[in-house]
């Protein structure tokens, strides 16, 4: 004898057509919340908080002559450099790779640490696989006699873009 009570060919009552329905939505929702989360943080990137571009770095009789001033390597990554006629400012970053060079008073020379270039006073490369010299940034004169460095403008040696008047400052 066969049993014919067995529920697997019943119709789905009103009740449970509207359970599995409201199942379904909340999925949809959550999916669709999700999906919306997503597309409004890639409207609102990370932000990275740098120093800004250019600043103030003191009266240009602070720098002694012949001397290189590391004072704004840290925070600027730049280095002041001051022959007899000219101040300059150095980008320190170098060449090869992105590393950040040392000045090595007793040496008169920067020297990258990552793969050994090293550069003159002036910037330019002698040693080691760096392709060129350090960048030099814009520097001048602000309205209260301060150094004013952009580092948004670079000059390249090679470029000859050293004979800039806005490369240099001259003393």
């Amino acid at each position: 004898m066969v049993d014919n009570t067995s529920n697997t060919d019943a119709p789905l009552s009103r009740r449970g057509f509207l359970s599995w329905m409201t199942v379904a939505w909340v999925f949809f929702a959550a999916a669709m919340g999700g999906f919306l989360t997503m597309c409004g943080r890639f409207l609102f990137p990370n932000v990275l908080f740098e120093p800004p571009s250019s600043f103030k770095a003191g009266f240009p009789d602070q720098y002694s002559p012949g001397a290189v001033s590391v004072d704004w390597k840290g925070k600027h990554r730049v280095w002041i450099v001051r022959t007899d006629d000219r101040i300059y400012a150095i980008l320190a970053r170098c060449t090869h790779l992105g590393c950040t060079p040392n000045w090595l008073p007793n040496e008169s020379k920067f020297k990258c640490p990552c793969h050994g270039s090293g550069f003159r006073m002036s910037g330019i490369n002698f040693e080691g696989p760096a392709p060129r010299p350090l960048e030099r940034v814009r520097i001048g004169l602000a309205e209260d006699g301060q150094l004013l460095i952009d580092k948004s403008v670079t000059f390249r040696q090679e470029k000859g873009d050293w004979e800039n008047p806005d490369s240099y400052l001259m003393t």
